[in-house]
């Protein structure tokens, strides 16, 4: 059964599932304890950390905007339309999880594995922020009816794109974690960049 009006309350818990995401990123960067190395030695030895968390915060901060976008254009929800946005917030809330694994492996063998992990994350949000505008698109009558075939072959591309580049960034991480990061951090960037 279709309803109308209810795209706001998708909205309005949606935003509330992302701002609690990036805020627990924050709230896992920890300060270096005490000791005979140097605080600031100490911080700049937690590089990958801040990265990790640059990385995370972007892809978050991309994704509720990609979100956000999305959502204007849509004017009815149903039941799978609903089911769908959950599966895009369930991997949403565990990006602080890999992120904390980054930072607790930096300078360990299982760096790479963590990494992997992070960006396996990411590519899972982007696949299924593309299954949810596949079936929004697919199912035209979920849109406004002025949204127009431009606009739904740039979000197309983007929502193919993005996939992609994090299971590139998700393969780099098996090599090179820094680059794996900086791609990720890239490609937050990129998407952020009105299209």
């Amino acid at each position: 059964m279709e309803s109308r009006n209810e795209t706001a309350r998708i909205e309005g818990f949606s935003d509330a599932v992302f701002a609690i995401a990036i805020t627990l990123l924050g709230l896992d960067l920890r300060v270096p304890p005490p000791g005979s190395q140097g605080l600031l030695a100490k911080v700049l030895a937690q590089w990958p950390e801040y990265l990790a968390f640059v990385a995370s915060f972007g892809t978050i901060a991309v994704w509720w905007i990609m979100h956000h976008r999305l959502f204007t254009l849509i004017r009815r929800s149903n039941h799978a339309l609903l089911l769908l946005n959950c599966l895009v917030l369930l991997w949403v809330t565990v990006i602080p999880y890999p992120t904390r694994m980054v930072a607790a492996y930096v300078g360990t063998p299982d760096l790479r594995v963590a990494a992997m992990l992070h960006a396996a994350t990411f590519v899972m949000i982007a696949a299924c922020f593309k299954l949810l505008w596949w079936y929004v698109s697919v199912h035209g009558h979920l849109l406004n009816p002025d949204v127009d075939a431009r606009t739904i072959r740039v979000i197309n591309g983007m929502s193919s794109f993005a996939p992609l580049m994090y299971v590139v960034s998700l393969l780099l991480a098996s090599v090179n974690v820094t680059v794996s990061a900086t791609l990720n951090l890239a490609l937050a960037v990129f998407l952020a960049i009105p299209k």
